[in-house]
């Protein structure tokens, strides 16, 4: 089945920027065939589907580099208590959480994320089996990665039984052109250095990416000042687990031999802007990171965390605080800032080939955010619109592998209502509520 998209606003993301104010797109067999201005559009080709973007901006489907789709029920908890991850998080987790709420959970964040023009995630959690089926089942794209640490889980009955989870959940996938499985340690400090090196292996032999939170707490930093006289990001040098393959999630906390480091061994990093933030944790060097050459994508965390999904909160968070930290308005042009959202998103994925831009030979991953609405007009730059005019509500159209996913702003499979339902009733059954209430008490 081949697809026309005619009379977009097309922002390739390629590496010229080419763009095309009155532009076409064609899609066939779930790829991209090729895109071009209007007054080039071929004369005798017939097409199944035709739709008109009415002067939308098109755009590859947003990357979402860093993520727990399974803590939805999280949402709003304790937001502003300063421990509120062991207050309320951890033990809700171990009373509450389950496959059944993990994968309602899973399926809603999916849809959240779908209709925020995200088309590709990289998800940390428990139950990722649950998980990717809902990823499956959604039709979206993604990476899923089950949590190793030094403690019993929801999931697993013995301390780092995630990595033997891990062991028994990448081959199920392996192969799958839009799930794949995957590990994550939970952090350099909760486990020790042999998992850390089985977890490196692991990726390895099924050639995947895997992640880990780094460099992202002070006590993080302290203890391993104290202990060893190095940052974290020295400790996983020598113990051999830095490579391309690792995505780190948060580096806030940077040294200059530490981005170095980053640099050497092509370690990708996620950059959760709005988490860092309203954690107080700091903002980190992207800047430097960029200039020496680092990879870097967005990602919004958990919606515990950041408590949204999209990447549009999270362009425009990353403009106002590096601006400002940096006191250069002139700082991260907002070119580059929807470049980090989707090709660069790509590129810490390790997806590059595949998807982030508007090429011939792509899969058909690319969404229309429209103009119609009054917070989009006027438009002197695309880009400025998306970074600093736009949001999630302004997304219309979302196409993953070529099959439409979201339709002037509706999900096309699924029922948003009904799916919020199901993650209420899941919710119901295991107490959570009622739970979470009682933990507020007192706060």
């Amino acid at each position: 089945m081949n697809l026309l998209i005619k009379n977009a606003w097309i922002l390739t993301m390629n590496e010229k920027m080419e763009q095309f104010q009155a532009g076409y797109l064609i899609v066939d067999d779930g790829k991209i065939v090729e895109a071009g201005p209007m007054d080039l559009l071929p004369k005798k080709m017939t097409f199944n589907q035709c739709i008109d973007a009415r002067g939308a901006i098109l755009l590859p489907g947003m990357v979402n580099t860093h993520t727990h789709i399974g803590m939805i029920p999280f949402r709003s908890l304790g937001d502003d208590y300063p421990d509120r991850l062991r207050r309320f998080l951890f033990p809700l987790e171990n009373e509450c959480m389950n496959e059944q709420l993990a994968y309602t959970s899973g399926k809603y964040a999916i849809a959240e994320m779908q209709l925020a023009g995200v088309t590709t995630f990289f998800d940390m959690y428990y139950f990722e089996q649950q998980l990717a089926e809902a990823a499956e089942e959604m039709h979206s794209r993604g990476l899923l990665a089950e949590t190793v640490i030094d403690s019993v889980t929801v999931d697993v009955p013995e301390p780092m039984g995630g990595l033997k989870y891990a062991e028994g959940f990448l081959p199920r996938w392996h192969g799958n052109s839009r799930i794949r499985a995957t590990v994550a340690p939970h952090a350099p400090y909760t486990n020790t250095i042999e998992v850390l090196q089985q977890a490196d292996t692991l990726s390895q032999r099924y050639d995947v990416p895997w992640m880990m939170h780094v460099s992202e707490m002070d006590f993080e930093m302290e203890k391993y000042r104290k202990e060893r006289n190095q940052t974290p990001i020295e400790f996983l040098e020598e113990i051999g687990v830095l490579s391309s393959r690792l995505v780190a999630a948060h580096c806030i906390h940077l040294s200059d031999h530490d981005i170095e480091l980053l640099k050497r061994y092509d370690v990708k990093v996620a950059h959760c802007i709005g988490a860092n933030t309203k954690s107080a944790k700091g903002v980190a060097r992207v800047q430097d990171l960029l200039s020496a050459g680092v990879t870097v994508g967005l990602g919004t965390d958990g919606p515990s965390s950041g408590n949204t999904l999209d990447l549009f909160s999270q362009m425009r968070l990353f403009a106002n605080f590096h601006k400002t930290s940096l006191h250069d308005r002139s700082a991260f042009p907002a070119e580059e800032i929807v470049k980090l959202a989707t090709i660069g998103g790509a590129r810490v994925l390790g997806m590059e080939d595949k998807i982030g831009s508007i090429e011939a030979g792509k899969q058909a991953d690319f969404i229309l955010v429209e103009v119609d609405s009054v917070n989009m007009f006027p438009i002197f730059d695309p880009y400025s619109a998306l970074v600093y005019s736009a949001n999630s509500g302004n997304v219309r159209d979302v196409f993953i592998d070529g099959k439409q996913v979201v339709a002037e702003k509706q999900l096309v499979n699924f029922d948003a209502t009904k799916l919020r339902a199901e993650l209420t009733t899941a919710m119901e059954e295991c107490g959570f509520k009622k739970r979470a209430l009682k933990a507020m008490e007192g706060k």
